[in-house]
């Protein structure tokens, strides 16, 4: 799940921030420091952000391909090619991209989501031509043996089995995204369905890389210790050389209306029981001041006051006192994404409470701000957060990157996060009342239950056959 929310809680939880001096602060990079992009002739763009605090550099290619672009029968195939772009070139052997940039002294990985696929690599600033040349070489000339394949597709089997099959929680969200959305791609998991992994093929993976990874539909991130003109010119040199080619037409796939609550249950080894649900709510797309966008931030806020900070109103209203119905409780906004979004509430049972119990909890919360309103302080608290989260966020030329290349994939502004800031900032608690009291109703809401069964005492944790990307 692509949420904001999540993003902001983590930054939350660092003890001794001075946030209420931060409350004002605006979150703009130094005169001087903007990042600059170009497009090359053959359509790469390219996005650089100065830092000069450390002779450094991240290093980052997005491709705006991911689960979203599948087709059924091939769902997971956008992540399989991500490993296998580490499988070799004409010109390396498996595995030698990796070795090359540890002996560069960096560090690198990569990453599939619904909405995009991304490369990162941070390095010495210094060795950052290096970089761009590896980099470009296996964006387009990506090649391996079918053997290769064989070997790697048993890994992402493996690490699907760790990550979905061998977690009942994230098997529940699996099963929900694939009932809340009926068209929408985002119903099949990033992974893959097993049947689709057993069946896929290495010609499967080869023309899906044919097909996506063309210069027009991508981008190369650099943050750090460089020049924009000059990181151009390395770019005009490595990625400027690889051929154009046209983006495939993407047909919209739009997701009905629901007319009706939908629910399941799903039942598997656990310690506790959990309940999950989903309203599908508006997304931003822009930074206007439609109706779409107005809910988007409300619901984001909103989001923010039931769980954004420790004792936050579902942490205080079902987790506490010996009423307590829930051991623990969560709650975030789907802001924006190539697809449809949704917003979620979840909830672990109390010893002798029901997943039903939490759910009527859970909704009574959101129901009482429809009612009651929020004051001016509780929204005050959360934005002096934000404002803090996205200051200190600052701090991390990694997190520079993928702020830039997501808001590139959104086909956001280069400022978004700055610019989400001082919307949320703006937002006011009769709208966050409004959004609580419209889109909280049955006919949004598709509700996940996972009832546990007994867990095996002798069940030993899987091993993984072969070390991941991930």
């Amino acid at each position: 799940m692509k949420r904001i929310l999540s993003r902001l809680k983590g930054a939350f939880a660092a003890a001794g921030l001075a946030l209420a001096a931060l409350a004002q602060a605006q979150p703009a990079q130094p005169a001087g420091l903007q990042p600059v992009q170009y497009t090359l002739a053959n359509g790469f763009t390219v996005i650089v952000q100065p830092d000069r605090r450390a002779p450094t550099a991240v290093h980052m290619v997005y491709v705006r391909v991911g689960a979203i672009d599948e087709v059924d029968g091939t769902s997971g195939v956008a992540h399989v090619l991500e490993h296998m772009m580490f499988k070799g070139t004409p010109d390396l052997k498996p595995g030698e991209f990796s070795r090359r940039v540890a002996a560069l002294g960096g560090r690198e990985n990569a990453f599939t989501s619904q909405d995009a696929t991304g490369y990162f690599q941070q390095i010495p600033a210094a060795r950052l031509a290096e970089v761009m040349r590896l980099e470009a070489d296996r964006f387009e000339r990506n090649q391996w043996a079918d053997e290769e394949f064989r070997r790697e597709i048993e890994v992402v089997k493996e690490e699907r089995r760790q990550r979905t099959e061998d977690e009942p929680r994230a098997l529940l969200y699996e099963q929900l995204m694939g009932i809340a959305f009926q068209a929408s791609p985002y119903r099949r998991p990033i992974v893959g369905t097993m049947s689709d992994l057993h069946a896929m093929t290495p010609d499967d993976v080869r023309a899906f890389h044919r097909r996506w990874y063309v210069p027009a539909n991508a981008t190369v991130v650099v943050v750090g210790d460089v020049e924009p003109e000059a990181v151009r010119q390395l770019a005009e040199q490595t990625y400027g050389r690889i051929p154009p080619g046209a983006v495939p037409a993407r047909k919209p796939r739009e997701e009905p209306a629901q007319a009706g609550i939908r629910r399941f249950e799903f039942k598997a080894p656990a310690e506790q029981a959990y309940v999950m649900l989903a309203f599908k709510v508006p997304q931003l797309k822009a930074f206007d001041d439609s109706a779409e966008t107005r809910d988007a931030l409300a619901l984001t806020v909103l989001a923010a006051v039931l769980d954004g900070y420790s004792g936050a109103r579902l942490e205080r209203a079902l987790t506490r006192g010996a009423d307590r119905v829930a051991d623990g409780v969560d709650a975030g906004n789907g802001l924006w994404g190539r697809g449809p979004q949704l917003f979620t509430l979840a909830g672990i049972p109390a010893a002798g409470r029901t997943p039903e119990q939490v759910e009527a909890a859970l909704r009574a919360e959101v129901a009482r701000i429809a009612r009651e309103g929020v004051s001016e302080a509780e929204l005050q608290r959360v934005k002096t957060r934000w404002t803090a989260a996205e200051v200190y966020k600052l701090d991390s030329i990694m997190s520079q990157a993928r702020e830039l290349g997501s808001a590139w994939v959104q086909q956001l502004p280069l400022d978004a996060g700055a610019r989400l800031i001082e919307r949320l900032r703006a937002v006011t608690p009769a709208q966050v009342q409004d959004v609580a009291a419209r889109w909280f109703g049955d006919d949004q809401l598709t509700v996940g239950i996972l009832r546990p069964l007994p867990v095996d005492p002798a069940r030993t944790p899987r091993r993984p056959a072969a070390p991941s990307r991930h």
